[in-house]
């Protein structure tokens, strides 16, 4: 069967966990390591395309600075572990990027800002920004306020959906495992590592076993979980073994791994999720140079916008109506239902002025945009 490679993806985000970043026995960050898959982050990045990672170890390397006793720790542990090294695993990173030219960027999420509409806006808009920039963000779970209990290196399910958020079209899971097995390998020394997985159905989740380490609970459950977060949302997405230096670039080489392959691509898979998953909070209508210059590819733009109607927030998905009523499409609106009749009909460059702070200059963004006769399929 066909496999990708590597150059042929535009936005790639890579899992890095715990047990491979951090030295259990020292406490320490494997900084050799570190800096072997940096190299290959920075080659893809200077061959064009765009670089995320998410990266477990705050918790790993604070328990350490302060002398946290090995073993499950209490959430405050934790989350004071985290707090302190958090720092560390930033400056790390950053480091490590800054030596090969490249700008990194933190950031702090929580399962509400992949969960919460508005929050995901901010948190995609952000990631968007600095990607724009060329700078590499590099995402955690801020486990310095979670609520629920701490569990290291379970980043593999955040990971899709910093994915999918971020439109990327291929993840990566580095662990301490090569791949998918159809049998745990541990207990089966005929066990044979699956290549390539087309789609994942019952039979493969099946195959998912326990932990794999102490630093690295997640398993092979989550990262089968993670595969139908990723592919459903277009990317396509690979586990590998990251324990071997430049692990990245191995996989380009052909190491052992597995495939997580999907039919579709980043763009259709949220075009799809905007026309038929989302219930619709109100209505936009156009003018007739508006409705000409969406079918040419462009944003809808305050000023072509003629009425608005319903009670939507930013990011609510609405109806775009011509002159005529008729609809001509779907989409997540940039503002408030109060902001968008303030703006309605405004050139882009009056929008400051009327609403007191810099508006957005789209009211509906055609990456959020979908038109009847769209392919989504």
């Amino acid at each position: 069967m066909f496999l990708p490679h590597l150059e042929d993806f535009k936005r790639i985000v890579i899992k890095v966990g715990s047990s491979l970043l951090v030295d259990s026995k020292r406490g320490e960050a494997r900084r050799d390591w570190l800096h072997g898959l940096v190299d290959d982050l920075a080659d893809l990045h200077g061959d064009g395309a765009d670089i995320l990672v998410v990266s477990s170890g705050a918790v790993a390397l604070g328990r350490s600075v302060l002398g946290l006793p090995p073993g499950a720790l209490r959430l405050e542990d934790s989350q004071a572990a985290a707090s302190v090294g958090q720092i560390a695993l930033s400056r790390i990173w950053a480091e490590a990027f800054a030596k090969r030219g490249i700008v990194a960027g933190q950031i702090l999420v929580t399962w509400q800002d992949t969960e919460e509409r508005r929050r995901y806006l901010n948190a995609r808009e952000t990631v968007s920004r600095l990607l724009g920039l060329r700078a590499a963000p590099v995402i955690n779970e801020n486990d310095t306020v979670a609520t629920a209990e701490i569990r290291y290196g379970d980043n593999d399910r955040l990971a899709a959906r910093v994915a999918t958020m971020a439109s990327a079209d291929l993840l990566i899971l580095l662990s301490d495992i090569t791949g998918l097995f159809d049998a745990p390998p541990a207990n089966n020394p005929s066990a044979k590592l699956i290549p390539v997985v087309p789609r994942i159905t019952a039979e493969i989740e099946a195959m998912a076993g326990g932990a794999a380490s102490e630093l690295s609970r997640g398993g092979m459950q989550t990262k089968i979980e993670a595969g139908k977060i990723a592919t459903s949302g277009g990317a396509h997405m690979v586990i590998a073994d990251g324990r071997q230096n430049n692990p990245v670039g191995r996989i380009a080489k052909g190491a052992p791994c597995t495939w997580f392959l999907t039919p579709s691509t980043p763009v259709k898979a949220r075009k799809k999720w905007i026309a038929g998953s989302l219930a619709p909070q109100g209505v936009i209508t156009i003018d007739d140079g508006a409705v000409h210059a969406l079918a040419s590819g462009a944003s809808l733009l305050p000023a072509g916008v003629t009425a608005v109607d319903g009670d939507f927030s930013r990011g609510d998905s609405v109806i775009v109506r011509d002159a005529h009523g008729g609809e001509i499409g779907r989409g997540l609106v940039g503002y408030d239902i109060g902001m968008a009749r303030k703006v309605i009909g405004l050139n882009s460059r009056h929008i400051a002025s009327v609403l007191g702070v810099e508006g957005r200059t789209e009211m509906i963004h055609r990456d959020d945009l979908v038109l009847a006769g769209d392919p989504i399929e």
